[in-house]
C-alpha cells in the first residue's frame, strides 16, 4: 500500500492517487500522493502550525503537501504491519495517558493545557480496496477500537490525550461497501494496528531509554475522566 521514507524526523507515507481521511491538525478528507508523520523536538514552542509543517516537510526534501500528524516520538520507533489488503504504520508514546474508569477513582494525572503532542499514538492505515463513502470514516472507528483494546490489554490505558489517525484507500481498487470488524478490511486493520502498536511500544520502552508509566498518576501528563453525566430514558 505505502512507500515509506524517513528523513530529518519526517516520515513520508506515499502512494499516488490516494484518498485520505485525517483526524489530525487541519484534517478531513483529501486526495493526493502522500501523508506525513513528523517528530517534533522536546519543548518546541507554540507557532503557526501550517508554516511549521510546510518548513519541516520541505527541509526533509518532500515537495508534496498532505495530511500530517505530529508526535514527540522519534521515527526510529515507527513500525509497519501488513496483512491482506491493509497496511498500518504506527508511532507510540504514552507520557500523556488517558483512561475512562467505570467507577470513580482517586488516581489523578497532571493535565496538559495545550494541544502540543507529548507522547501521542499516531496511526496511519491504508487499504488497497476502494472504500464506499461511509466505509472510510468507519475505518477510523475500527482503528480506534483496536488501539484501545491493545492499550487496555498491555497497559490499562484507553489512549493518550493527543492520539490521531489517518486512514486511506485506493480509489481505483476493488470496491468494498463496508469496513467493519467482520469484513476482510476491518479484520486486517485490527490485526495490523494491534501488532504495529505493540512493536512501536516495545521499541520505545522495552530498551529502557524511556520509562513506561504504570499508571496515569505516575505519567508525566495524564487525564482520568471520571465525571458523571446526567442520564435519562428517551420520551
Amino acid at each position: 500500500m505505502f512507500e515509506t521514507t524517513v528523513r530529518d524526523g519526517v516520515c513520508r507515507i506515499a502512494r499516488d492517487e490516494t484518498r485520505w481521511l485525517s483526524t489530525g491538525y487541519a484534517g478531513g478528507e483529501s486526495h493526493g500522493p502522500a501523508a506525513y508523520n513528523v517528530t517534533v523536538p522536546d519543548g518546541w514552542p507554540e507557532m503557526d502550525l501550517d508554516e511549521y509543517i510546510d518548513e519541516r516537510r520541505q527541509r526533509a526534501g518532500f515537495d508534496d503537501p498532505g495530511p500530517t500528524l505530529l508526535t514527540g516520538v522519534e521515527q526510529r520507533h515507527a513500525h509497519r504491519a501488513r496483512l491482506g489488503p491493509v497496511e498500518a504504520v504506527v508511532t507510540a508514546g504514552v507520557s500523556n495517558p488517558a483512561t475512562l474508569p467505570l467507577e470513580p477513582t482517586d488516581e489523578r494525572g497532571e493535565p496538559r493545557s495545550d494541544d502540543r503532542p507529548v507522547g501521542t499514538i499516531n496511526v496511519v492505515v491504508g487499504t488497497t480496496r476502494s472504500l464506499a463513502p461511509g466505509a472510510l470514516p468507519n475505518l477510523l472507528t475500527v482503528v480506534a477500537e483496536a488501539k484501545t483494546a491493545t492499550l487496555l490489554a498491555k497497559m490499562g490505558f484507553t489512549g493518550t490525550t493527543t492520539d490521531a489517525v489517518i486512514v486511506a484507500c485506493d480509489p481505483s481498487g476493488e470496491e468494498a461497501a463496508f469496513s467493519g470488524s467482520a469484513t476482510g478490511v476491518g479484520a486486517a486493520t485490527r490485526a495490523c494496528v494491534r501488532d504495529a502498536l505493540v512493536a512501536s511500544l516495545d521499541s520505545r520502552y522495552a530498551v529502557g531509554d524511556v520509562d513506561l508509566p504504570e499508571s496515569v498518576a505516575e505519567a508525566a501528563y495524564g487525564v482520568v475522566t471520571d465525571e458523571r453525566a446526567d442520564v435519562e430514558p428517551l420520551d
